[in-house]
């Protein structure tokens, strides 16, 4: 335990798309175009929400911390990637490696978390309407803290676990940002403790707000089948639509990151699906899916 901090390694080396270095500066316009797409499509949504007064509800204000949360997260990952692919500086330092990892992953987890408030938001709205206002209204500012709180939580406990490993040889990161799994598998140390801690975080960081999820929104389904008009029954599925679909593509592609068995051929991919891809995809599901904001865009 005495030598647990101690390292030789001053800094790593990310590798990216090294196997695809002829298509470098295609890659750099893609991505540099996604990361736009991703920031200015999330700060339109922020600023519909903050000055329209009719969006100034519960559930818009999740949206908005939503859209913020989506900016942060790109742009602690793509900003490096963008470097290493058009200028090829793909080293980082030590501190600066484990920044990355924990602000990446404490966004992650308060995405998670705040799509599981957003999912108790929609099931209580649509299952408990008499009462909702009245309850959120006591509920709301626990409800807006508790994604960070927890979010925190669930990064800090592995970020430490894995910086705690001893670095002394290979410094290649196969990978395009400093992630846990890429890093563990370069410590010079046993990783197994760090793995199983990884392991129980991942299982109550995504896992765990997915199954919650899951369960509210089978008992949104019984509730809106018992409404008896086709109107009716569309009205409610129209609240949680955007939501729903945000949360499949989130937990989808994390899961199959983060829990599924590793696979360092598509390991890359779908972290890429997840990372980059999917919060680009998010203010075209909330602007052209949900009937509220769809229709103050148009206005």
């Amino acid at each position: 335990m005495a030598n647990a901090n101690y390292t030789t390694v001053t800094e790593f080396i990310l590798i990216a798309f090294e196997d695809l270095n002829q298509l470098h500066v295609f890659l750099f316009m893609v991505v540099l175009m996604i990361y736009i797409t991703t920031v200015s499509g999330n700060i339109l949504i922020y600023l519909l929400i903050k000055l329209d007064v009719s969006l100034h509800r519960a559930m818009y204000y999740f949206i908005s911390e939503f859209a913020i949360l989506e900016i942060i997260f790109v742009t602690i990952i793509i900003p490096k990637l963008l470097d290493i692919l058009i200028a090829g500086r793909n080293k980082i330092s030590f501190a600066a490696c484990f920044l990355q990892l924990f602000c990446a992953d404490t966004a992650g987890a308060v995405e998670c978390c705040l799509l599981t408030v957003m999912a108790f938001d929609r099931h209580l709205a649509i299952t408990n309407p008499l009462h909702y206002y009245h309850i959120m209204s006591k509920a709301f500012t626990k409800l807006a803290i508790f994604p960070w709180i927890a979010g925190l939580v669930v990064a800090s406990i592995p970020t430490i676990f894995t910086a705690s490993l001893e670095y002394c040889g290979n410094t290649i990161i196969n990978h395009f940002f400093c992630d846990l799994a890429p890093l563990q598998s370069l410590a010079c140390s046993n990783p197994y403790v760090s793995k199983m801690v990884t392991s129980v975080t991942c299982i109550f960081g995504i896992l765990l707000p997915f199954v919650i999820i899951i369960g509210f929104y089978i008992h949104i389904i019984m509730k809106v089948l018992k409404i008896k008009t086709a109107g009716g029954k569309h009205k409610a599925f129209s609240t949680c639509f955007s939501h729903l679909i945000v949360s499949s593509l989130w937990f989808g592609t994390g899961i199959a990151v983060y829990v599924k068995p590793s696979d360092s051929r598509h390991d890359k991919f779908l972290a890429f699906i997840y990372t980059i891809v999917t919060p680009s995809l998010n203010p075209f599901i909330y602007t052209f899916r949900n009937r509220d904001v769809k229709h103050i865009f148009l206005k």
